[in-house]
């Protein structure tokens, strides 16, 4: 195969940003190539019918053509000439497009340079693996994984490289990262798409059933089996099988796995005619499995036979620019879902993009979700963003109350700063200037104005326990009661009423 240190190999460079191509240009010349520059696809087929080039480089966003769809033509034109995909569209969609239209590569700008070259010596020595594509998602189709930074970029670009496949893949990441997302992003843009998804827990199911929640059991295989029962494994025949925290697998249960996977076949419990085991395994945990391996707590080979690709996600604090598109998506579903509609102003993006996120993306939504249902104003600024995620977490974590309803002291602190703000809020909106006189009625307008957030927020908190939520307030029950019913807050979820 031809490369640098025989004779050069030929790049063809497409991208309409005349910087773009100068860098790109500088970069492969200093690696011993030699480039063929131009800014649209009519410019490229001219070259493409010259029979020159040796790499293909193309933007997506061309003048007068979009990339991708170019390659299939250009593949069929020139048999064998790799596809390097760049683009600035840095989402799922692309990297799983790209590989569907049979691109060598995919690399999300801006790029390491260094990158770009290691990439096209590995197209020019032919290291391509070639895999059936599937079809193309419908057109419009959301894709479920939102975020634009060169860490999910990483995890787009191996999600996009293994989909065609039916390799068993591992995804980990802390809790609350998003990998069930992965494992459905696997299955929904993969092969196995008309076949079903199912999904199994391995921490919320007890020890003695895992077995039988896997493989299914026969009527009589152990006390209370009074049927039969189908499993995981033979609900997803044909289709996806996820596996989460398969960190929490009891040893017995990873060995009969582990046979499953070697012989691709699985009995159920008290059964003894075998079946075909026609899954695709996408297995996650949040635990360090290499930890537990050292400690005898989970099988070396099973490791091996899952671990086939791992898909590492990174943390939210390790990808904080991701936050406001993630934050604003949320926003949105709770909208749809009936909530507010809520946005943020600059100052409370900035807020959100400084905070640790422990819980990371589902924290996030979470604090999303809490901010359409109780903040007042439709645009959210940083002090009402931190006055209702901040301080509702330190007063129990997530907004939630001790199960006997009492909470620590903090949550009265927290209602407490609430009314602080909301009073020096009001005071700015309503009183021009600090030694202006205000209008008589202060009291009324001001009890109005504040006691119907206050219930609102004490019912959402309680989750609409109004004995907790008395409590909280420090109000009798039967108060509580009349005082939701004249300022219109419903009783059960806290939500104003019109």
């Amino acid at each position: 195969m031809i490369g640098p240190a025989e004779i050069p190999a030929t790049i063809l460079v497409v991208d309409d940003d005349a910087g773009i191509r100068t860098v790109v240009r500088q970069a492969l010349m200093r690696a011993g190539h030699l480039v063929r520059a131009t800014d649209s696809a009519a410019g490229l087929w001219k070259l493409i019918e010259e029979g020159v080039g040796d790499v293909l480089i193309t933007d997506v966003l061309l003048p007068d053509a979009n990339g991708l769809d170019l390659i299939p033509a250009i593949t069929a034109r020139r048999p064998g000439l790799p596809v390097i995909v760049m683009s600035a569209q840095n989402t799922l969609s692309t990297a799983v497009r790209a590989t569907e239209k049979g691109a060598f590569d995919y690399l999300p700008k801006p790029f390491d340079l260094n990158e770009l070259t290691k990439t096209v010596q590995s197209a020019i020595e032919g290291l391509r693996v070639d895999a059936p594509a599937p079809e193309a998602p419908g057109q419009g189709e959301a894709l479920p994984m939102i975020g634009r930074s060169s860490a999910m970029q990483d995890v787009y670009r191996t999600i996009a490289r293994v989909v065609p496949t039916d390799l068993t893949v591992m995804v980990l990441g802390e809790s609350g990262t998003g990998k069930e997302l992965v494992a459905r992003a696997l299955h929904d843009l993969g092969p196995r798409r008309s076949g079903p998804f199912v999904a199994i827990n391995m921490a919320a199911i007890p020890r003695e059933l895992i077995e039988s929640e896997l493989f299914g059991h026969e009527r009589g295989a152990f006390t209370g089996a009074a049927t039969r029962s189908t499993g995981r494994f033979e609900q997803a025949q044909g289709g996806t099988l996820f596996l989460d925290e398969i960190g929490d697998m009891p040893m017995d249960a990873q060995t009969r796995l582990l046979r499953v996977l070697q012989s691709g076949e699985f009995t159920t419990v008290g059964g003894t005619r075998s079946q075909k085991a026609d899954v695709r395994i996408v297995a996650a945990t949040h635990k360090d499995l290499r930890r537990l391996i050292d400690a005898g707590q989970f099988r070396e080979d099973l490791y091996y036979r899952l671990n086939v690709v791992p898909v590492r996600l990174p943390p939210l604090r390790a990808r904080r620019e991701d936050i406001p598109e993630l934050a604003r998506h949320f926003l949105e579903r709770a909208a749809a879902e009936g909530l507010p509609r809520k946005s943020l102003d600059p100052g409370a993006i900035a807020w959100l993009k400084e905070q640790p996120w422990p819980g990371n993306v589902r924290e996030l939504e979470n604090a999303m979700r809490r901010l359409a249902a109780l903040a007042r104003d439709e645009v959210v600024s940083a002090a009402v963003a931190e006055l209702w995620i901040a301080r509702v977490d330190d007063a129990g974590g997530q907004g939630s109350l001790p199960a006997d309803g009492t909470g620590p002291a903090a949550h009265g602190d927290m209602l407490a700063g609430s009314f602080e703000a909301l009073v020096g809020q009001w005071m700015q909106r309503h009183l021009v200037q600090v030694d202006t006189m205000p209008d008589d009625g202060l009291y009324d307008r001001l009890l109005e104005e504040f006691e119907r957030p206050l219930l609102e927020a004490a019912m959402i908190l309680t989750r609409g326990n109004q004995l907790k939520a008395a409590k909280l307030l420090g109000l009798n029950r039967n108060t509580l009661r009349k005082k939701l019913t004249d300022r219109g807050v419903e009783a059960d979820t806290g939500r104003g009423r019109a």
